[in-house]
């Protein structure tokens, strides 16, 4: 068995042996959105004739997905070096990559089991779903993409799991708000919506909606998808170059 493969069947089999953080991973953005369908239940928005649910599922939807893949891979990290797991895999020949990517395959899983449950429930309450639907997987993929080199970022500097879930509460609850996932934009001041532009979930929120519910142009995918590429980038290059494989000095 390659290396690949037995740190991505260890990574699934403690994946699903934690009920609890397994069972909040979904019922925790399934929460907001069944309390947004029903306080919105058969209304429409005037200017379109659109259910609420409509605008409101995509960016809670992209919340959720995003914050799965930053506390999945550092709280795992975190863990694994704080076990000394990672000094130990760091001497045999698999490199850091190959880590990253055992942690990726298992990312792109949890969120698309997410946006397929998340997507069912939005349509009992309503969801309009778009013609360009399809896209949104893209969009997903790129926005997993970017939050988990976040995730990378927060589980090589924390040590504990506090401190990982203190790190990621407080980028992802803020940024759940001032990018559109629970109040939209419009409602913000100039000034806030600004600030916005400088936040990964905004454009992923902006992308998915565009894509999943046809609300916007191919543009705003596009702008959205080269605004997550950015950050992955970003982000990326910091978590490659922060990265630790022990927590001795």
């Amino acid at each position: 068995m390659s290396a690949y493969a037995a740190l991505t069947g260890a990574g699934y089999r403690a994946q699903i042996r934690d009920k609890a953080t397994l069972f909040f991973t979904f019922a925790f953005p399934l929460l907001f959105l069944v309390v947004f369908g029903l306080i919105f239940s058969g209304q429409d928005v005037e200017q379109s004739g659109r259910p609420y649910i409509s605008y409101i599922a995509p960016g809670v939807m992209s919340w959720g997905v995003a914050n799965a893949a930053v506390f999945g891979v550092a709280f795992t990290l975190m863990q694994w070096r704080r076990d000394d797991l990672l000094r130990l895999i760091r001497l045999t020949p698999t490199g850091l990559p190959t880590v990253l990517a055992s942690r990726y395959v298992i990312a792109l899983a949890v969120g698309a089991v997410q946006a397929v449950v998340f997507v069912a429930v939005a349509l009992m309450f309503g969801l309009d779903v778009g013609g360009r639907w399809a896209l949104t997987v893209p969009v997903l993929v790129l926005g997993i993409t970017a939050f988990l080199t976040i995730g990378v970022l927060i589980g090589s500097f924390a040590d504990t799991p506090e401190a990982v879930a203190a790190i990621a509460n407080f980028l992802m609850v803020p940024m759940a708000f001032l990018s559109g996932s629970f109040l939209p934009l419009d409602l913000m001041p100039s000034w806030l919506q600004a600030i916005s532009r400088a936040l990964p979930l905004r454009y992923m929120n902006d992308a998915v909606s565009a894509s999943l519910t046809g609300e916007g142009s191919g543009g705003d995918i596009l702008l959205g998808c080269g605004g997550l590429l950015v950050f992955t980038v970003v982000c990326g290059a910091l978590a490659l170059k922060t990265f630790r494989w022990s927590n001795q000095k």
